[in-house]
């Protein structure tokens, strides 16, 4: 059974234990105690908005910097050394490391006038004409690598100092917000450029682990699908066994299966690993199966695989494979922290609490109100016997002292 310890315990970074001088310690009990054999972090959405940005956390004018590179480069950097500080080996990046959210072609510039989209919708957008040097310049393409590239920066010294990164798409990578929220083959393109160099780079991985990943298995290609996927999905979904335990990254938001997560191919992926003895399992999205609601009274809008009615049955099916293999659920999207048990077994953890404006707005009543405005992560701690700690770590929006939120012991 899973017991949920809650813990609001003041801390600054995990890794050491501290003792008062006259605290009786059983060290038997300690050494009877399985070893940690692997820490991870994971944590989402630390872009920036140019428009909607938290005035309450970030001021009342971005910087430059964030301006223009559209990150929230405080809190991400904040959250990423204190990643580093707790010896975590892998790091899950769950989605929406950039602002994107337009098309990844040349001639497209909907981000900067959407009525140049013409009103078209979906997926049969034409490219604006004619190309110059100037269209180029204020392209959507330039932009979305212009902050891969910002982004890469911002993560590469994880890399050289010992955690690799593993990045989950998110729909700001992948969908075009004037044709309609919906993934854009160009889109899904420009993340396999900017981020398939790490989906799995087995040489660097080993280099950082000291061992291989094992079982690497990467999403179906076009056509192969047992989702009905029509487009490439082998750099947006993967998985891969380490440390006894197994790990899957899907894509939440695929071409034409928008707000949907790949369960069939989930489900045969666990499959096989049950197969070979695997009794831990981990899964990282962008968009979580159940929104959170914040608010105190009142609902929020729907915003995760809950969002389209129509998808429900389907959010069900995936949340069955879940509850099946009792898998920790990681997410984004939602740009604030929560951990649920949604059925009463498996956990949904929500930690879409990068750096991105919050959703939960300043001077809001909130159900959680000293969570729901707070950067946060989650550390998980790995024991050779399979079982695992999820201990959550945050600050709040004025980027107080960093304190412990929450433990949940995985038996």
């Amino acid at each position: 059974m899973r017991h949920l310890k809650s813990k609001l315990a003041k801390s600054t970074l995990a890794g050491a234990l501290f003792f008062a001088p006259a605290q009786m310690i059983s060290f038997a009990a300690l050494a009877q105690s399985s070893p940690v054999v692997l820490t991870f972090s994971t944590v989402g959405d630390s872009r920036q908005d140019p428009v909607t940005y938290d005035k309450a956390s970030v001021g009342e004018t971005l910087s430059g910097q964030d301006a223009k590179w559209l990150q929230s480069t405080k809190a991400f950097s904040r959250i990423l050394a204190s990643i580093q500080a707790q010896k975590s080996k892998i790091l899950f990046f769950n989605g929406d490391m950039i602002h994107g959210y337009g098309i990844a072609g040349i001639g497209y510039t909907s981000n900067l006038d959407q009525s140049q989209i013409n009103g078209t919708k979906g997926n049969n957008v034409a490219p604006i004409g004619p190309v110059s040097t100037a269209d180029i310049i204020k392209s959507d393409l330039l932009k979305f690598y212009q902050q891969y590239a910002f982004w890469r920066g911002m993560i590469a010294p994880m890399m050289e100092a010992g955690t690799y990164v593993m990045p989950v798409p998110g729909n700001h990578e992948t969908q075009c917000k004037p044709c309609g929220k919906v993934a854009r083959p160009e889109n899904e393109e420009a993340w396999s450029d900017n981020m398939g160099d790490l989906i799995v780079d087995t040489a660097r991985f080993m280099s950082l682990m000291g061992e291989a990943p094992q079982n690497v298995t990467l999403g179906p290609i076009a056509g192969a699908s047992p989702d009905g996927l029509t487009t490439d999905q082998s750099k947006l979904s993967y998985s891969f066994d380490s440390k006894g335990a197994h790990f899957s990254v899907i894509n939440t938001d695929a071409v034409g299966k928008d707000a949907m997560a790949p369960t069939k191919w989930l489900a045969a992926d666990f499959q096989a690993a049950k197969a070979r003895g695997i009794k831990r399992f981990f899964v990282f999205g962008h968009k979580p199966a159940f929104t959170y609601n914040y608010l105190a009274s009142g609902e929020v809008e729907l915003g995760g695989l809950d969002a389209v009615p129509a998808n429900l049955a389907a959010r069900d099916a995936f949340w069955d494979v879940i509850e099946a293999y009792e898998a920790t659920y990681f997410s984004g999207h939602e740009h604030v922290y929560n951990i649920s048990q949604p059925r009463g077994k498996a956990y949904q953890v929500i930690v879409g609490s990068g750096g991105s404006p919050f959703d939960a707005k300043a001077g809001t009543a909130l159900r959680a109100p000293a969570t729901d405005r707070t950067y946060a992560w989650a550390t998980v701690n790995l024991h050779q016997d399979a079982s695992a700690e999820i201990i959550t770590y945050g600050f709040d929006e004025k980027f107080g002292e960093t304190r412990q939120l929450n433990e949940i012991k995985l038996r």
